[in-house]
């Protein structure tokens, strides 16, 4: 086995995080499509689907690493949001949540001096960084737009689809 049991364990558990995010960005899509907001709501099918690659990599890699593949029961996630605001808001929190949960599994691997999962681990750890920024940004521009002024947001994601 090419991964220790307590390793094993924290990538299990961050199998669960990783798809209770997935289904947590479904809900949020499903929040902004009731509002025919659309564009919002492709950004989070998107990064539903990216949560979902996520937890296939840790899949993966305990497979290859030959530990114990055992994927938890996955909480349901929030169905409901009040605003856009508080949608973005709940992305936001949860990338932060993220950002910690892979933070402690890297300090993991290094205090079991495990190179190959620290190795790994980088990925995400590098991830992260665009992640709570993205979130921290389309939560800016919902907030200087105004829950009155939504489809403005949807018009700032159209001009930023064509500068990038």
């Amino acid at each position: 086995m090419l991964i220790s049991p307590a390793l094993t364990k924290a990538f299990n558990t961050q199998i669960g995080n990783e798809f209770g995010a997935s289904l947590q960005y479904l809900s949020i899509a499903a929040y902004f499509y009731q509002r025919n907001l659309t564009l919002l709501a492709r950004i989070f099918e998107k990064q539903a689907d990216e949560e979902k690659v996520h937890a296939q990599k840790f899949i993966k890699y305990i497979q290859d690493t030959r530990g114990g593949l055992h994927i938890p029961a996955i909480a349901a996630p929030k169905p409901t949001f009040d605003s856009a605001e508080e949608a973005l808001q709940a992305a936001l929190n949860w990338e932060l949540d993220v950002t910690r949960q892979i933070t402690a599994l890297m300090d993991l691997a290094m205090k079991e001096s495990d190179y190959l999962a620290q190795s790994f681990l980088q990925w995400f750890v590098d991830e992260q960084l665009e992640e709570v920024v993205k979130m921290e940004r389309l939560l800016a521009v919902v907030k200087q737009s105004g829950e009155k002024n939504l489809l403005m947001v949807e018009a700032y994601l159209v001009h930023i689809e064509k500068v990038d």
